[in-house]
């Protein structure tokens, strides 16, 4: 998948895998990577300065704990977080509905259809 697509929809996709459960960000790259049936596999560059900002704003807490015998940062979605996902949802959403409505096959026809006569008449 083009990185450029994912610009502007990272916050949610992370807070949206961190919904079940609290998860290190290997695992969390992983759920991505699974949720996605392979299409986001997103490198750990773009995701670990993605969760200390989530962090600094308060959408995310995180703990040190110890996983298969290794220290690792677990992240865990607070409230905060999860009202700011329950918006990036809703403007989903809106956004995908409104794209979808521009790309239908039906809408550029009927957008043909309609030019056609502006220019005629």
């Amino acid at each position: 998948m083009n990185p450029d697509a994912l610009r502007g929809h990272m916050d949610a996709l992370l807070l949206s895998v961190l919904e079940r459960e609290p998860l290190h960000g290997y695992a969390i790259i992983e759920a991505l990577l699974e949720r996605s049936g392979g299409a986001l596999n997103v490198p750990t560059g773009t995701v670990y300065p993605a969760l200390r900002r989530l962090e600094r704003i308060g959408y995310l807490s995180s703990e040190w704990a110890t996983v298969g015998g290794r220290k690792r940062r677990t992240y865990r979605l607070t409230d905060s977080g999860r009202k700011q996902l329950q918006g990036e949802r809703s403007a989903w959403q809106e956004f995908a509905t409104v794209i979808g409505s521009v790309l239908r096959a039906d809408a550029v026809e009927a957008g043909e259809v309609s030019g056609a006569r502006g220019a005629a008449g």
